[in-house]
């Protein structure tokens, strides 16, 4: 028993009941129009606004997180299934292509293609911790594959298992009351829960947020299956900042003072957390950003084990040689760490420095010319974000710089913090390894729905036999392209 004494962790045969039930699921989700699963996604949104007050009160109580935090995570939570029903709504993301036969296509008579996006099955979800509504049992994982079509099966985190149960309950009930079908939406915990769910072959897909090992042993175990499925890891990212001497002299003070909220908000503990501050030789800033980090207020950490593991990560930080301790945090609490080291340190010590540290750690960079922080960017693995603080009259000068950040980041900001992931069709929250699995893919979003879809042609199929958006009838008022001969 290690979820809760209350909670204990889901039995072999509790588990293939689950199971059992998504993969029965699955056939009659693929066939509700989308406009049903739009309804049962308002439906939770509706349910979990209506709990609010308990359910905020079962996160404080096992988190270490504030209520306006939590209250604020909530709403953002069920206003992202309420975005994700408009989408269903719509029906435009099942991208539903007619292209009608052609006997006289240049390359030989073609046939009757119509090709569309369905469901890829039941969907395992893992749980973060950092984020216990919008990245938990009802968050945007959860939202997008309810959107796709396909059951979702939640593994739980074990930092809040009893707001986890209570949210799977009350979502649960409202998908139902709703129209879904049984088994459409289930949750089960523990370790070796999560793992022999992800090697059942009844589980299409699978989506995780969390640290790079973990991700890492959970992707392995995925792509060895004898049917090998997509695994969609959001794992680790230092999400560099680059200055430019122009906006140094602009607005130095504003982004001294904006760079250390961003990388102490909420302990440090989200996955945007600038980790890197390079700035031009002779910046000015040393002052002010030492006196912002020793102001910064101390605030508890999630649980023990992500504070063990911070202080891992900032020990070996500091022990680097070369390194230098600007502002040392106390490990109690934690507060802020600041660490400063030159260009050549941090790539002589990448393996050291060049890791997240998932807390309040960040370091300094100084760096001599363009072609030095075009030299140090080529250093970086995958990132899910990179930022540039220019002014305008500096779009040269960064030019290069830009071009290679865009090559290791999925979302490049300007004059701006990455501490802040909009809600919204345009947002890329991914970047190639290890930010992400799959570089090509989101995980907040609409486009987020996308991972859990598979496309499917039919050719020369007798109508009887196509599925409704890909009818000339179009009995679901579907968005479809159509190709005409000729």
């Amino acid at each position: 028993m290690t979820a809760t004494d209350s909670i204990p962790d889901t039995t072999g045969a509790e588990l293939d009941a689950a199971l059992q039930r998504a993969n029965r699921a699955a056939e009659e989700m693929c066939a509700q129009p989308p406009a049903g699963r739009a309804r049962q996604l308002r439906a939770a949104a509706d349910a979990l606004d209506a709990a609010a007050a308990e359910l905020v009160d079962l996160a404080r109580a096992e988190s270490n997180l504030s209520e306006a935090r939590l209250t604020g995570e909530l709403a953002r939570t069920t206003f992202q299934l309420r975005l994700f029903a408009e989408t269903a709504d719509s029906g435009e993301f099942l991208h539903v292509v007619l292209d009608r036969a052609d006997p006289d296509f240049p390359l030989g008579p073609k046939p009757d293609l119509r090709r569309m996006l369905l469901p890829l099955g039941p969907v395992l979800v893992f749980a973060a911790s950092n984020f216990p509504f919008a990245f938990s049992v009802a968050g945007g994982d959860t939202a997008a594959a309810l959107a796709a079509g396909c059951p979702v099966l939640v593994k739980a985190h074990p930092g809040h298992p009893a707001l986890s149960q209570r949210t799977a309950e009350i979502v649960g009930e409202a998908l139902r009351s709703a129209g879904a079908p049984e088994g459409a939406f289930d949750v089960v915990f523990g370790f070796e829960t999560g793992s022999n769910a992800l090697q059942d072959p009844r589980i299409r897909a699978a989506a995780f947020t969390g640290s790079v090992p973990a991700g890492r042993a959970l992707h392995d175990i995925a792509a060895a299956r004898p049917d090998p499925i997509p695994f969609f890891g959001e794992l680790g990212s230092l999400n560099p900042v680059f200055v430019t001497p122009g906006a140094v002299r602009a607005r130095g003070a504003d982004i001294a003072s904006g760079y250390v909220n961003s990388y102490c908000g909420n302990a440090g503990q989200l996955c945007t957390k600038p980790g890197l501050l390079f700035l031009p030789a002779g910046h000015g800033l040393g002052e002010a950003l030492v006196g912002h980090a020793r102001d910064a207020a101390a605030h508890p950490m999630l649980n023990e084990r992500l504070h063990e593991g911070f202080e891992q990560r900032r020990r070996e930080a500091t022990e680097v040689p070369g390194v230098q301790v600007l502002v040392d945090g106390d490990a109690a609490g934690p507060s802020p760490t600041l660490l400063a080291a030159s260009v050549d340190t941090l790539l002589e010590h990448r393996e050291a420095l060049l890791a997240e540290a998932f807390g309040p750690l960040s370091i300094v960079v100084e760096y001599d010319s363009p072609q030095e922080a075009n030299r140090v960017a080529e250093a970086f693995a995958g990132n899910l974000t990179a930022t540039v603080h220019a002014e305008d009259d500096e779009a040269g000068l960064v030019g290069g710089l830009v071009r290679r950040l865009r090559e290791r980041a999925g979302r490049v900001l300007f004059n701006g913090w990455p501490t802040g992931v909009a809600v919204s069709p345009a947002m890329q929250h991914g970047g190639p390894y290890p930010a992400t699995t799959d570089a090509r893919f989101t995980s907040v979003g609409t486009a987020s729905i996308e991972r859990f879809l598979r496309p499917v042609t039919y050719q020369n199929a007798p109508a009887g036999v196509l599925p409704e958006p890909l009818r000339d009838d179009n009995p679901w008022n579907i968005p479809q392209t159509v190709h005409q001969p000729g």
